[in-house]
């Protein structure tokens, strides 16, 4: 993620000096090898964090932009954002500063997204794919005396050493671990607690015979959908192997199974099922009608998902066929670092990239009550309760397949958030004008007593959440009251606040 307003001035290493070099040109085609989790790579353009411009002896090349100088760099950044091809390669050419600046991937990245609706050639990065150059052919100019966090900390957050926060969990946040669960150990004690089953998915057939490889040999004309775009499996797999992004394209694709014509479910030809441990879910009682719910999920080393909750209330699994993933999650009320929900939970901003909120906020949210963490491998299957808050990343490339369901167990959560938050519900169709209605009619049909318990605990939930209301405003009336203060009320006093 590149966003200017998001961008600290602190940065990465702003009061860290690079390896000292000045002068010279330097080759931007030459890879960078990967960091150790305590080190800060050396930029290809040889641009420095903004603090090391203290240390600087020589004129730096912010002092060539003339008026632009007045602005900061986040502005810069802003402003470029406007600019089309070629307008950014010219004015590219004009100082060393904007040279840099010019050469942010994320400026290109979006270009591409905004103007380009076919497959590309990728070339190894959105620069050379926009314009269809060779990935090797760029001017070697010297941007040592470049100091800026905007252009060098999405460099660093691109190689963060990922091991570093993956290992060394304590043994209070650790992810239960089990080789399998039945369903009524699930439903009495783990439908509101994350854990891993080690032994549950190795007789699906996908769990043998899916890797990248295999799928690349087999799909590799199938079009996926991998956030902004939809690609040649071919395609995406090339890009995955040849990226150096800050956040990856992650393949998050709903219609997989019609896609690559595979079965689920327990059938004679099926290629995986949903483990039987969680049960009965509630939502196929939709059929058709049921919201997006399963996906394939494909991805390079540092690719993932910021913290969000799953939809609808829903409950998930996800399964990991190859590679791993690191999961950091909290219970439904925490407060997440660096995470700012609006008051009714419809807006959730995550302003930071996974790399810069590990690098920000993970030593805050490791030392947090209810945090759990926890590293799911290939062959291995992680649950997500019902409204967890949970970031996932890549520690390297792999597959994985999810599906979200509604457990008995959390039925009242899932009626309560269609009933309560509709326009928060996502993944029906737009003929559906009523979710909820559909939902409980549906369950009605299916077992009337049922319904009856999750309707009685739903109204038993909301007099509670009434009544704390009542007595919030009542004691701040009071205070206020006996303070001798200005004071006021929404009308009589014998009048009941909605």
């Amino acid at each position: 993620m590149l966003l200017a307003k998001d961008i600290s001035r602190g940065g990465v290493g702003g009061d860290v000096l690079a390896d000292g070099r000045t002068g010279g040109e330097l080759d931007m085609a030459t890879p960078t090898p990967r960091i150790s989790s305590d080190s800060i790579p050396v930029h290809p353009m040889g641009v420095k964090p903004l603090g090391n411009q203290y240390f600087a002896t020589g004129p730096t090349a912010r002092q060539a932009l003339g008026l632009l100088r007045q602005l900061p760099d986040e502005m810069i950044l802003q402003l470029l954002e406007y600019l089309d091809a070629q307008s950014l390669k010219d004015i590219g050419f004009t100082c060393r500063f904007l040279y840099a600046f010019c050469q942010l991937d994320d400026l290109w990245k979006a270009l591409f997204l905004e103007t380009s609706s076919q497959a590309p050639v990728w070339k190894g990065t959105w620069r050379s794919t926009h314009l269809k150059t060779p990935a090797d052919w760029r001017a070697k100019i010297d941007c040592s005396n470049v100091f800026s966090d905007v252009i060098h900390r999405p460099f660093v957050c691109a190689h963060v050493a990922l091991g570093k926060y993956s290992s060394s969990i304590p043994a209070t946040n650790q992810i239960s671990r089990f080789e399998q669960l039945d369903h009524d150990d699930f439903a009495k004690n783990w439908s509101s607690k994350p854990f891993i089953l080690t032994d549950c998915i190795q007789r699906w057939p996908v769990c043998r015979e899916w890797s990248i490889q295999e799928l690349q040999r087999r799909y590799s004309d199938i079009k996926f959908r991998a956030e902004a775009v939809d690609w040649p499996f071919s395609t995406y797999h090339e890009y995955m192997s040849k990226n150096a992004d800050e956040s990856p394209l992650y393949l998050f694709d709903k219609s997989f199974a019609e896609k690559m014509n595979i079965q689920i479910g327990h059938t004679t030809d099926a290629a995986y099922w949903p483990p039987e441990c969680f049960g009965s879910d509630l939502f196929e009682l939709l059929g058709d009608e049921r919201p997006a719910h399963r996906w394939l999920i494909i991805g390079p080393q540092r690719s993932g998902s910021t913290f969000h909750k799953d939809p609808n209330g829903t409950s998930a699994w996800n399964a990991v066929l190859e590679g791993s993933k690191y999961w950091i999650m909290f219970p439904p009320t925490a407060q997440v670092p660096g995470v700012y929900v609006s008051e009714d939970s419809s807006e959730v901003t995550s302003p930071l990239s996974i790399a810069e909120w590990l690098l920000e906020f993970h030593a805050e949210a490791r030392a947090l009550p209810g945090c759990v963490e926890g590293v799911c491998r290939a062959g291995e299957i992680l649950h997500v309760p019902s409204g967890w808050w949970h970031l996932v990343v890549n520690l390297e490339d792999g597959i994985a397949l999810t599906q979200n369901f509604v457990p008995k167990s959390h039925l009242v959560d899932v009626l309560s958030f269609l009933k309560d938050k509709p326009d928060q519900v996502t993944g029906f169709k737009r003929d559906i004008d009523s979710p909820y209605d559909l939902f409980e009619e549906r369950l009605r049909s299916y077992d009337c007593e049922l319904l009856g318990k999750a309707l009685d605990e739903l109204e038993r939930r909301n007099q509670t959440k009434k009544r704390k209301w009542e007595e919030a405003i009542g004691n701040k009336n009071n205070t206020v009251d006996n303070g001798g203060g200005f004071s006021f009320d929404f009308g009589d006093e014998d009048e009941e606040i909605p």
